[in-house]
């Protein structure tokens, strides 16, 4: 009793699709590596620009005179400086300069870096939200270099806050930036007003630049990379890019551009749609720029107009990528969260509608994250071991019938036609299908990768520590490496032994129970995908690699199980006498195998004739 020949060709086609599917989730740093002489020059010209930029600023804001409105581009301000006022929540706590009345540093109460510091978004002088207008004495300036006055901030009973700036020239065209943060939310309102917007603009709708810089909050800053994406919902259709392949992006009726980090998104909401979006980003030339990228996205935003005043409706989402925190925004903006991509997209629907709300009534019930993880794997692997029994049932009545397998193979050892056909013939009689070890495998599939995606992606996860991973969600380290290894790191994840070793153990408990084992190829393929596990799972969270090492250990023991008490080899043998008595119903399919055969046999004895002839 044990694994037959179609059982461990599925489970080699499911190590095969899994390590594809490790390859394309990794491709982004993989493309990051491969383009570091083009990210340089690219660098290069965008700083060649920027100081070109800078230099006309300088040139343009000299003044001609010790006039504060024209230091002001000739717009009204109390005030010769920035200064800084802050809105805050329970969640969040955002300053806001009064050059250009925008957003500045962001902070995410909840949330720790790496090393322990407060999480910090859109901060640094490269962040910025702006847009030109037009000032008097025909010059233009953006909007990110003029001082507003704001005032004090309004707060209501619900708890939101809001703070409006404003600017105005003596003609009386005004500009005003209000923002609005409710209680317990990480989104922010935003809204844009124009008095004489036709003066200010010189187009007929709002040409707006977003510059955000996404620093390093996680340890492994290469593994964060790859889990770095640039997505938009684009005419209703969510879709990314990764950010190693290519450096932008053109859209049209685009909901909302963002970046999402590993665990955490900046994101431009538009209560409308913009017209068009263009994304654009670039790559540090190397890790001490202290940031994984720099993006440069800009906006055609239409105006709401009531005669001469338009208003530009937009939000902003600094956050973490938590789907029920994302979706209960009614924007889309859970789509960001990346449960299932590529062609295991369809595993999205698993994670969000069963897993998801399963490992919530869990954790709300059980303390430690490790043990929730137990608990789910556990679940998990009952659920399915109804296919697990089917699997290892196949392979005990591939073990009854091999002595008769063998005997035709000696048989038809010169005709490995005639052997297929009565080898098709024998399993058909006594009721055995030769699918029945593979497809029970392969059906597990959607299961395994829908557990990887919720593992990797749940930020639940963040910050929690089981046995002696401090970060659930960030490889467990028990030893440095003072060198790099090729395909393995410069570090020792014990999970990562755990799991190798217990899908050794299942291994080799299966060849020892493998009832033909004289091919080579069958014989030490098992052993490939454990070892090559150990290079790939070194730099994976310790929260898949126990789910691993847990899922595995609990196969193990189903696998015994099953196989030594549930399985009735009498009872097997019995069904299969009482299965050849009965008349043999061929499936299409199968008619159209055995004639596929029949023709390829009497080619192949029309063709030894003919050699026979000449």
């Amino acid at each position: 009793m044990g694994m037959d020949r179609n059982t461990i060709i599925g489970f080699v086609l499911i190590g095969g699709l899994l390590m594809a599917m490790f390859y394309f989730n990794s491709k982004s740093q993989l493309a990051y590596e491969g383009e570091q002489k083009r990210i340089a020059d690219s660098i290069a010209q965008v700083k060649k620009k920027a100081e070109a930029v800078a230099a006309k600023t300088v040139v343009a804001a000299k003044p001609d005179s010790a006039s504060p409105s024209f230091l002001n581009f000739g717009f009204a301000s109390t005030s010769q400086e920035d200064s800084i006022v802050t809105l805050e929540n329970n969640k969040i706590k955002i300053a806001f300069h009064n050059r250009g009345g925008q957003p500045g540093k962001m902070i995410l109460k909840d949330f720790k870096t790496y090393d322990g510091k407060s999480v910090e978004m859109n901060s640094g002088r490269f962040n910025k939200l702006t847009y030109r207008i037009n000032t008097p004495l025909n010059r233009s300036a953006e909007v990110s270099d003029i001082l507003f006055t704001h005032q004090p901030v309004q707060k209501k009973e619900d708890g939101s806050q809001s703070i409006i700036f404003e600017t105005s020239d003596s003609t009386g065209k005004k500009i005003s930036h209000k923002y609005t943060l409710s209680a317990d939310d990480y989104m922010l309102q935003m809204q844009i007003s124009f008095d004489d917007a036709d003066q200010l603009l010189s187009t007929q709708d709002l040409n707006l630049l977003w510059q955000n810089e996404a620093p390093y909050i996680e340890r492994d800053h290469k593994y964060e990379l790859t889990q770095t994406h640039i997505g938009f919902l684009e005419k209703g259709d969510f879709d990314f890019e990764y950010v190693g392949e290519g450096d932008q992006k053109k859209l049209t009726n685009t909901k909302w551009l963002g970046n999402k980090q590993q665990f955490f998104l900046s994101t431009l909401i538009s209560q409308n749609e913009f017209k068009e979006a263009n994304a654009s980003w670039y790559l540090p030339k190397d890790s001490n720029d202290h940031y994984l990228i720099r993006t440069n996205h800009s906006f055609v935003c239409p105006l709401v107009r009531q005669g001469n005043h338009a208003d530009v409706p937009l939000s902003m989402y600094f956050g973490p990528s938590d789907y029920n925190e994302l979706k209960k925004h009614n924007v889309g903006l859970e789509y960001f969260v990346p449960y299932g991509n590529g062609i295991f997209a369809f595993v999205k629907y698993i994670n969000r509608y069963f897993l998801l709300p399963v490992f919530d009534f869990i954790q709300h019930n059980v303390m430690n994250m490790g043990i929730v993880i137990l608990l789910i794997t556990l679940l998990i692997r009952l659920i399915t071991s109804p296919i697990l029994y089917k699997s290892y049932l196949s392979g005990a009545k591939m073990k009854v019938l091999k002595p008769e397998v063998d005997a035709l193979k000696e048989k038809y050892k010169d005709d490995q036609q005639a052997f297929g056909m009565e080898q098709m013939k024998l399993w058909k009689s006594a009721g055995v299908s030769p699918l029945g070890g593979c497809l029970p495998a392969l059906l597990q599939i959607p299961i395994f990768m829908s557990l990887y995606y919720f593992f990797q992606s749940n930020i639940d996860l963040r910050g929690k520590s089981f046995l002696w991973a401090n970060d659930l969600a960030q490889y467990d380290n028990i030893a440095s490496i003072p060198f790099s290894i090729p395909f393995y790191g410069d570090h020792v994840s014990l999970f990562t032994i755990t799991a190798v070793i217990t899908s050794l153990l299942i291994s080799i408990y299966s060849m020892s129970n493998m009832q033909d084992n004289s091919n080579p190829l069958m014989k030490y393929m098992p052993y490939i995908f454990p070892v090559l596990l150990l290079g790939v799972f070194n730099s994976l969270p310790a929260a898949l690699t126990w789910y691993y090492t847990v899922s595995n250990t609990i196969t193990l023991i189903l696998q015994i199980i099953i196989q030594k008490y549930i399985i009735d080899h009498d009872k097997i043998m019995a069904q299969i006498a009482e299965n050849r008595k009965k008349p043999v119903k061929k499936s299409k399919m199968q008619e159209r195998i055995e004639a596929m055969q029949e023709s390829q046999k009497k080619l192949q004895d029309l063709k030894n004739k003919n050699s026979n002839k000449g």
